[in-house]
């Protein structure tokens, strides 16, 4: 339990005294019943088996925070990240500002912030690994480092900034509301350190001593009807009509007279020149997803066409299992399927906890897509053993892991589209996604199978020419369905009211060539693909043809789907000048700041597959966690 201080200030205790009964959104704020079972259970904070005695201990309580008083001194982060521990490169509450106006009339906002400690909370539906809890005591969002596995899915769906995801540790760390504190009486030691009495804290909904305001937004915080955070403002100040952020951020925020909120609109700051931008765009901090996806795509995509133009008698396709490009193919996809499984593994903070992906398949799409994608690989590798040793039980047990891949394959893609459709990013928010990944399934599926083809059959044979054709044919279909969401897409994006349009200007202007040459080359690609799947080609045409056709689609694809995850821009918090400003994050890992820690800015280094991992991962200990993760996932163990 937390230590009280002798001389500890009155300000520092918790004074609520009446409370509703219900907050502004509909839910209880006493979070269980008298009788409950869940009630008088110690927390075991530090390992001590106390229990404390705040009367209001099973109410949900929230953070208050005066706008018109914070100086943004910052006194609030430095005691969270004193108390908590935090490494400089994090922090658990940050101080951001949105300024608006000019000289002499200049005005500035500051707004502390950490997290809000939802009645939805988003992090604890999408975390994999079960790292979240949402407790009957006080309301507490936790999360558990130790369980995290490091994927930052959490930092993707909050729309708060609230998760940190360490880049040297590889896991996910975030505030706690200082539960230890609470258990006492006390108030968070952010509250109690702020200078000008502008954070408060309390059961939700009671608005502090001398406050009369307690709205749920103020310029620069995203909508709360995501989350529904248990956070109230005060801001009686008149502001500008326009509010601008200081960061890199393309983004500002104008005034809604009708409404009485601020809207985000396109800040562009950026001019309007086209650039491309290579470096950034191919070597982001998300270029396993990429690999990823591209290659579970095509995987299963080529797989479908095999088993169901099979199953189905499409003589074109079914041919090819007579074929002596079948079992190359089948190598191919296992090959592909592969490299895409390994970049994602290898991405994670923690790659040999991998198993925990699978410990919430209740809430998470991520869970979920991991176990689709686990599933058709598991049929591919069967179908794949089995097709090797031609007889009749061996093609029977083939065909039984066929449909295992099949099942596992459309699951794996529909909850690969449903992860992001996430509210936090807009521009991912859009049904688009779903065209372009299943545009690329078709589309890339078919190209696989017709390179096997073309390198193993000879193209002299009509049944080629005509199996290519219908190879084509789909990849046209694939393509003609990735633009048609593209279209769709950018039209939604161009002038929408949320961060989405700020994803499309950045489109447009940062990465404006990457982006002309992403839509040229599929233009192209459906042009040439069309032409094919009409008239086919000669064997000295279709070789002449088909490399530069491979090379463009194959650009085409890395450009765009490098653009889906670099463009993506979150309804986050905005930050200050230097603190978490993504610009002054990459100018100090390209010109060496970084490595001084005192300017908050670390190098990413928990992608890299460390020796001491690699011992870890085959340590006695690591592998009786794995099997014990294993048997609590098919419930043969009752504990984590």
């Amino acid at each position: 339990m937390f230590k009280v201080r002798e001389d500890e200030p009155k300000y520092a205790f918790l004074s609520d005294t009446e409370c509703n009964a219900e907050n502004r959104y509909g839910q209880k704020i006493e979070l269980t019943e008298p009788s409950c079972e869940l009630r008088d259970k110690s927390l075991k904070i530090n390992g001590d088996e106390a229990i404390g005695e705040n009367p209001n201990r099973y109410k949900q309580h929230g953070f208050y925070f005066n706008a018109d008083n914070c100086i943004g001194c910052h006194a609030c982060e430095s005691a969270c990240s004193e108390k908590n521990d935090v490494p400089a490169h994090i922090a658990f509450r940050s101080v951001g500002f949105v300024e608006g106006g000019t000289y002499p009339d200049y005005q500035r906002i500051n707004i502390s912030m950490a997290c809000n400690h939802c009645d939805d909370p988003v992090c604890l539906k999408g975390c994999p690994t079960r790292a979240y809890t949402k407790f009957a005591e006080y309301g507490a969002v936790l999360q558990d480092p130790d369980i995290c596995f490091g994927c930052g899915y959490c930092t993707w769906v909050c729309p708060y900034n609230a998760p940190q995801l360490d880049p040297v540790k590889g896991e996910v760390s975030k505030c706690n509301m200082c539960v230890d504190r609470l258990e006492v009486n006390l108030k968070p030691a952010c509250v109690a350190a702020c200078l000008g009495n502008a954070l408060d804290f309390g059961v939700i909904e009671n608005i502090p001593e001398n406050r009369i305001q307690a709205k749920t937004d103020i310029p620069g915080f995203p909508t709360p009807e995501i989350t529904h955070p248990n956070i109230r403002f005060q801001q009686t100040r008149t502001t500008h009509r326009e509010m601008t952020r200081t960061d890199a951020m393309p983004l500002k925020y104008h005034r809604d007279d009708s409404a009485g909120t601020f809207k985000p609109v396109v800040d562009e700051k950026l001019g309007k020149d086209k650039h491309w931008n290579l470096k950034k765009l191919l070597t982001s901090h998300e270029s396993a997803h990429v690999i990823f996806t591209l290659c579970t795509q095509a995987s299963v995509g080529a797989f479908f066409m095999l088993v169901l133009g099979n199953w189905l008698g499409v003589e074109t396709i079914s041919t090819i299992k007579n074929s002596s490009a079948f079992l190359p193919l089948l190598f191919l996809l296992v090959a592909v399927s592969t490299l895409g499984l390994f970049k994602l593994n290898m991405h994670l903070g923690k790659p040999h906890r991998f198993y925990r992906g699978f410990n919430n398949l209740r809430l998470s799409p991520v869970s979920r897509e991991i176990a689709g994608v686990s599933l058709f690989y598991t049929g591919l590798l069967g179908v794949t053993a089995f097709s090797i040793l031609d007889n009749p039980l061996f093609n029977l047990i083939a065909n039984v892991f066929a449909l295992v891949g099949v099942v596992g394959g459309a699951v794996g893609l529909y909850y690969m589209y449903k992860l992001y459709r996430i509210p936090a990013r807009p521009f991912w928010n859009h049904w688009q996604t779903g065209t372009a990944f299943v545009g690329t399934a078709l589309s890339f599926g078919s190209l696989l199978i017709a390179i096997t083809s073309a390198v193993m059959l000879p193209l002299a044979l009509p049944g080629t020419k005509t199996l290519l054709q219908t190879l084509a044919a789909i990849m046209a279909l694939g393509l003609a369905v990735e633009g048609i969401g593209h279209i769709a897409h950018a039209r939604a994006m161009h002038g929408a009211g949320h961060e989405g349009a700020v994803s499309h200007y950045v489109q447009t202007t940062e990465y404006g060539r990457s982006y002309q040459l992403r839509n040229g080359l599929l233009g192209i690609n459906v042009a040439f693909a069309t032409l094919i799947s009409m008239t086919g080609l000669a064997t000295w045409s279709a070789w002449l043809l088909g490399i530069p056709f491979l090379l463009s689609m194959l650009v085409m694809v890395a450009f765009g789907r490098s653009l889906f995850f670099v463009l993506v821009i979150p309804t986050t918090m905005p930050s200050a000048f230097f603190w978490k400003n993504k610009g002054f994050v990459e100018h100090a890992r390209e010109i060496g700041l970084a490595d001084s820690p005192q300017h908050g800015v670390a190098y990413e280094r928990h992608h890299e597959f460390k020796i001491n991992e690699l011992i870890e991962t085959i340590n006695s200990n690591s592998l009786k966690d794995m099997f014990r993760h294993i048997k609590w996932i098919f419930g043969w163990q009752s504990t984590n």
